[in-house]
């Protein structure tokens, strides 16, 4: 079974960006995510979703 929820690494990986990056977009509200413990957290079906509405802007 494939993780459904993701840290931040494994997002910036998923997305190929730098941690750093990844970390700025979830703070500043534009990828989705959510914090346990004072960490973020994201679930895949959320990101593939901002994925699809991110390649529906750009068209």
């Amino acid at each position: 079974m494939v993780d459904q929820i993701l840290t931040l690494k494994e997002v910036a990986a998923y997305l190929k960006l730098a941690e750093k990056t990844a970390y700025r977009l979830v703070s500043e509200g534009k990828l989705p995510g959510f914090k346990v413990g004072g960490s973020w957290r994201f679930k895949r079906e959320d990101l593939d979703a901002w994925i699809a509405q991110q390649k529906n802007v750009g068209a």
